[in-house]
């Protein structure tokens, strides 16, 4: 007897492993998930996990977007996020749900899209993951092409650049160049953790406000 996907139950802060699924299988999976649920799915060559985050999880990829979207509206750069979008490609049988992502570079290209399709638009320019209960898998991101992933761990910010199809580590980002990007995202995810998203926000924008 087969099961539904409804009968499965994950726990928050698991994650469930499956092989043998095809494409075809995948996009039923989705479809029958929908788009409004906690969990994200990661999808490579037959095997499928889908992860289910923590609370805090969610808590630090909603801080961290909002940092990036106060240094992009400061900065005056135009920009579409498109937060934990499925990003798929069927010729490459890669699929993978970031915690949070940004056109930036390549926005234009995707004004007006509620879908992203890898296999014609161009992949975000900027994906996070926070892996506080999940991990990012960087071959997923890899072979889809994100020129620029950002991976929240307990010990902080890691920036992973993509040079000639290979992520390498970096302390810099190309979207806020001059900018102490990791610092930053450390410093200010810890005061929201500890004085609150308002103060901590109100703190962030007023060191916007005067250093850039």
């Amino acid at each position: 007897m087969l099961l539904k996907l409804q009968q499965i139950i994950v726990k928050s802060g698991q994650q469930m492993l499956f092989k043998d699924i095809s494409w075809q299988q995948l996009e039923n999976i989705l479809s029958e998930m929908g788009e409004k649920r906690a969990a994200r799915i990661s999808y490579s060559h037959g095997w499928l996990e889908i992860m289910i985050p923590l609370p805090e999880h969610e808590k630090d990829k909603e801080y961290i977007g909002e940092l990036v979207r106060v240094l992009l509206d400061k900065l005056q750069i135009d920009f579409e996020p498109f937060g934990s979008t499925t990003l798929k490609n069927e010729r490459s049988r890669q699929a993978v749900e970031p915690d949070t992502s940004f056109y930036i570079q390549n926005q234009a290209a995707i004004i007006g899209k509620n879908r992203i399709d890898l296999n014609i638009d161009p992949p975000p320019d900027l994906a996070i993951g926070i892996n506080i209960t999940s991990r990012t898998r960087f071959n997923n991101y890899e072979i889809l092409g994100v020129p620029e992933l950002w991976r929240h761990t307990q010990q902080g910010l890691e920036i992973s650049l993509l040079k000639e199809g290979k992520y390498i580590k970096s302390q810099s980002s190309p979207n806020f160049p001059d900018i102490p990007i990791v610092e930053l995202v450390n410093e200010y995810v810890q005061q929201c953790l500890t004085i609150g998203r308002s103060q901590a926000m109100r703190n962030f924008r007023d060191w916007v406000k005067n250093n850039l």
